[in-house]
């Protein structure tokens, strides 16, 4: 059995083949040479961080089943300062379009020392940025990005640190370790 630790750069697929008509996008082909592993979950192309590969699918299945809840931790740098009545929410659960959110862990952290991103976030020097830890036990669809947009500090930056008890610390951006 194999299990790899990727950490997937910002606009890489997360798949091994090419999208069919759309701008040519570096894929996981690009970074995992090990035959015969597939992603466990999906990291949208514009988000990076941990993602999970397996050649299990009883292991695939456990991390990506919502069913099972194995908690997602992400590091987002988000737009303004959320004070501790948005953390509260996001804490509480978020209405969603569809439907509410599971009670999520929420902490505003310090800046975390991170690989610069490529391109950069935008940096407006009227507006400011602050990142919060959110560790999450489902996953719907962008959840992350839309539970931060629907308490007012829309995400900038997006990193998934951590899943169950896989972590991305000593992996460099666009390395891979197999554990």
């Amino acid at each position: 059995m194999a299990l790899i630790l990727f950490n997937k750069p910002y606009g890489v697929l997360c798949q091994f083949s090419p999208e069919r008509g759309g701008p040519p996008r570096p894929t996981l082909a690009d970074f995992v040479k090990v035959p015969g592993v597939y992603p466990a979950g999906r990291l949208d192309t514009d988000s990076e961080g941990l993602l999970l590969l397996t050649d299990d699918g009883r292991l695939q299945s456990r991390i990506a089943d919502p069913r099972f809840k194995m908690a997602k931790t992400y590091l987002a740098q988000v737009e303004g300062e959320p004070d501790e009545a948005a953390l509260a929410l996001l804490r509480k659960g978020v209405t969603l379009k569809d439907g509410l959110t599971l009670p999520a862990e929420a902490e505003r952290i310090d800046d975390p020392a991170l690989w610069p991103r490529d391109p950069p976030v935008r940096f407006r020097k009227s507006v400011p940025d602050c990142w919060i830890s959110l560790t999450i036990r489902e996953g719907k669809n962008r959840q992350v990005r839309r539970m931060t947009a629907a308490v007012g500090h829309p995400t900038l930056r997006l990193v998934r640190w951590r899943v169950g008890d896989w972590s991305l610390e000593g992996i460099g951006q666009g390395e891979w370790r197999e554990v």
